[in-house]
């Protein structure tokens, strides 16, 4: 919903995936509204060519190359253009949509999220790790452009939403919530059965499965506090987190004269997604609404930095600066890849971190290509260690 009543135009990257889905449901649920101009996937040209026509897109961008023929037959007929590969998907951000969608998971995304902070739009964040990787560039980025950083992430979302107008010099405090993901009862010895299967089963959220079992390692609290960081200029030992099973109060902003302000409301991605696409409106949701009364209490509880190593890695790689939280963030990807296929262990997803990041020389970084090139030798050399390690265990 754009200002005075006037079409928006959206991009959405990541089209069909959760919070794409997410997205075009509101954006269903709102015709005359929004106008798309281009949707992005990564694989599934079925889906995406079936959003593209029912939405109208002007572009429909599939980002593997091998499926540009499937995507040009599944939109033959239509008035529909359809791309592919990794350069389309940077060039589909930087067509003039007013406001950007950045849901592609995982490094892979910044490139594009980067294209459509470059050129001043408003720029809805679901893609954390581009934040991770590259904070101090995408907001400086955002500073020079005019670009506006909308995060999606229910967590971050609701700071912003009672941040907003607020000086910084006000905050003592702020504090993350996390569900504590499926494991949070589980004593080491348990967790280092846990099959993938039971990690992609999250208890509260409707997610992916990287998404999934990084809530399951809680790896993705530590990613979300390196983006809290460089969202709101916080610093690290300022922010900290808090297990909250229920997940209704979602973040809350702790104020110098000892007020806590917290956002509420029922787990359901399609409202912080709503209010970064309405911004600086709201729109109405399908989302449940919340009844205190007949939920009865909420609970809350310190996270475990033994069982959950990932939370003491991502403060350190903070704290150390540098390209340190990308060589996180590439480990991750690779180990938690690794354990989906079956390949490690659950447990061995935090070691294999901490080994990359103990292992790997940390350059300064000062632009997107130094970004991505660490991210590779990190990838690199997180799959070196992660097969010695297999070779290890199985002599």
């Amino acid at each position: 919903m754009a200002l005075n009543g006037a079409q928006r135009s959206v991009t959405i990257l990541g089209s069909t995936g959760s919070v794409g889905m997410s997205t075009i449901d509101l954006l269903d649920r709102a015709p005359g509204r929004f106008a798309v101009e281009a949707l992005v996937a990564n694989t599934n040209v079925e889906r995406l060519a079936e959003q593209a026509r029912r939405l109208g897109a002007r572009l429909a961008v599939v980002a593997d190359p091998s499926r540009f023929r499937d995507l040009k037959q599944a939109l033959s007929g239509s008035d529909v253009e359809a791309a592919a590969g990794p350069q389309a998907v940077i060039e589909a951000a930087a067509r003039p949509a007013e406001w950007v969608m950045a849901a592609i998971v995982g490094a892979v995304g910044l490139p594009a999220t980067m294209a459509a902070v470059d050129r001043g739009a408003l720029v809805a964040l679901a893609n954390k790790e581009s934040l991770v990787c590259a904070g101090g560039l995408m907001t400086a980025a955002a500073a020079r452009s005019g670009a506006t950083l909308l995060p999606v992430d229910s967590e971050h979302n609701a700071i912003f939403q009672v941040f907003t107008g607020r000086r910084i010099e006000e905050v003592e405090r702020l504090i993350l919530t996390a569900s504590g993901g499926p494991f949070r009862s589980f004593d080491r010895k348990r967790m280092s059965d846990v099959t993938p299967r039971e990690a992609v089963a999250h208890p509260v959220w409707d997610m992916g499965a990287k998404i999934s079992v990084d809530s399951a390692t809680m790896i993705n609290k530590g990613l979300e506090l390196i983006e809290a960081h460089h969202l709101f200029g916080v610093p690290e030992e300022r922010i900290e987190i808090l297990i909250h099973p229920q997940s209704v109060v979602h973040s809350l902003v702790a104020y110098v004269d000892g007020s806590v302000l917290a956002q509420l409301g029922t787990p359901d991605m399609r409202t912080p997604i709503a209010y970064t696409l309405a911004w600086p409106q709201r729109m109405a949701t399908p989302s449940a609404r919340l009844d205190l009364a007949r939920l009865g209490q909420l609970t809350f509880e310190a996270p475990d930095a033994t069982r959950f190593p990932a939370l003491r890695l991502a403060r350190e790689s903070l704290q150390a600066g540098g390209g340190a939280p990308i060589v996180l963030n590439a480990a991750n990807e690779v180990a938690v890849k690794a354990f989906l296929e079956g390949q490690i262990g659950f447990l061995d997803i935090a070691a294999a971190v901490e080994d990359t990041l103990a292992r790997e020389s940390i350059p300064a970084i000062g632009s997107i290509a130094d970004v991505m090139a660490l991210d590779g030798v990190a990838r690199a050399h997180a799959r070196s260690l992660l097969r010695r390690r297999n070779v290890v265990q199985l002599a």
